[in-house]
């Protein structure tokens, strides 16, 4: 179809994330949003079952998000957050205080979800350095876990199946074990931190449901005895609820669930509501005594120039309004029974391997996708928005969803899942 000119001028200069140039299909030209709907230059509109990649938890042009930011913009668009603060980024550290168990009390923003994750790792490292336990530098991740594109994300993702094996070469040594799901490999992942603990900083998981890697997912039960585990062994724990942060397992955070308080926890992505780029690491009270100090040497050295961006946290504001103000948890839990009544019989459909369904997360796991641009183009056709990857082809819509909206989406999957496994 015939792209407007700015597409066709500016293409040639755009390099796109997580595509090989050479072979992928062009980006639609997007136009605009609004709900759950993203309309293309050319007319066409699609439904959206990613959020794009999961932040839109509220839909897209949410009115009380959007009037926020265009108050926030007339007032102070930016300050630095050095030496200065400012309303909107206090309120909103003292709400997700208050939110999170226990005392997960410091907040430290940033401006994406893997610096948050690169910010809880070297807050990890130095406490022990501040507390004079030299060594104590590596993490223990796991398989499938995904954290990030950055260095130190890319460290601690699968070295094997993740998409940043090229680089295993030149990235940080750390311990990527498997998720503990049986008791013997509790038992095992027990007596590993035991073998290791003077050189782990601490354990990093991706909370019941590892996203980018597979969308895998895991007990409540598991995640508890991960976190009992190193408490047992004096190592940190860290929890990365960039993904399923903010209602998306079922309750407002993953590990509501486990019922555990863990020393950091990153947020990123729905924090937002998909408006503007926010993320922060917040510790427990211990990690932030430990930088306390008369020595400047013993503070953490980190400082992006956006963080706290008062517009970013206008947003997040006005987001955790919406939670607070509207029935986000049962609509969720209404997604969660729609997907499961749609996508259970998708089992039955040749070359389909597994189904997996957790609050608004609906996975449908294959064999094998030899050709993943025909997936994408017969969803397109079919008037969806759906992004499959690896061997998954899913969905995590926007709570707001409507009932006839959702209804296209599992509809689509099941007609174009269906002619797929005929080719």
């Amino acid at each position: 179809m015939t792209q407007p000119k700015w597409f066709t001028d500016g293409f040639p200069h755009i390099w796109l994330p997580y595509s090989q140039m050479k072979t992928a299909l062009p980006p639609l030209a997007a136009k605009s949003t609004q709900g759950c709907t993203i309309t293309l230059e050319d007319g066409r509109e699609l439904v959206d079952g990613i959020a794009s990649w999961w932040t839109a938890c509220h839909g897209y042009n949410h009115p009380h998000v959007s009037q926020a930011i265009k108050d926030q913009v007339d007032v102070m668009p930016h300050v630095m957050f050095g030496g200065l603060n400012h309303e909107p980024a206090l309120k909103l550290a003292k709400r997700l205080s208050d939110m999170l168990p226990g005392d997960l009390n410091r907040v430290f923003y940033v401006d994406s979800g893997s610096v948050s994750v690169e910010v809880a790792m070297k807050m990890s490292i130095q406490y022990w350095i501040n507390k004079g336990q030299k060594g104590r530098s590596k993490f223990v991740s796991f398989k499938d876990g995904y954290h990030g594109d950055t260095l130190g994300c890319m460290s601690i993702a699968d070295p094997e199946e993740g998409m940043h094996h090229v680089f295993n070469d030149v990235l940080f040594d750390q311990f990527v074990v498997d998720v503990p799901r049986s008791q013997n490999q509790l038992q095992e992942f027990d007596a590993f931190l035991a073998k290791h603990k003077g050189e782990i900083a601490a354990v990093i998981t991706e909370p019941l449901v590892q996203g980018a890697g597979g969308m895998k997912m895991f007990s409540p039960d598991v995640l508890k005895n991960m976190r009992e585990t190193a408490r047992k062994h004096d190592i940190l724990f860290i929890v990365d609820e960039i993904f399923t942060g903010f209602g998306r397992t079922g309750t407002m955070f993953a590990i509501d669930q486990a019922d555990i308080v863990p020393d950091i926890i990153c947020l990123s992505k729905a924090l937002s509501a998909g408006m503007l780029p926010l993320a922060c690491a917040v510790a427990r009270d211990h990690i932030f005594e430990a930088f306390l100090s008369d020595s400047f040497d013993d503070a953490l050295q980190h400082g992006p120039t956006y963080m706290a961006n008062p517009l970013a946290c206008a947003a997040a504001n006005a987001s955790l309004d919406l939670f607070d103000q509207e029935p986000r948890l049962e609509q969720v839990q209404h997604i969660n029974r729609k997907l499961r009544n749609a996508l259970t019989p998708m089992q039955s459909i040749k070359g389909v391997r597994d189904i997996r369904i957790l609050g608004a997360i609906g996975v449908v796991q294959v064999w094998d996708i030899k050709d993943s641009n025909w997936l994408k183009e017969r969803f397109i056709e079919e008037g969806v928005w759906l992004r499959p990857f690896r061997d998954i082809i899913y969905m995590t819509p926007a709570f707001t969803i409507s009932d006839d909206e959702l209804d296209k989406l599992t509809g689509a999957m099941a007609r174009v899942l269906t002619q797929w496994s005929k080719l």
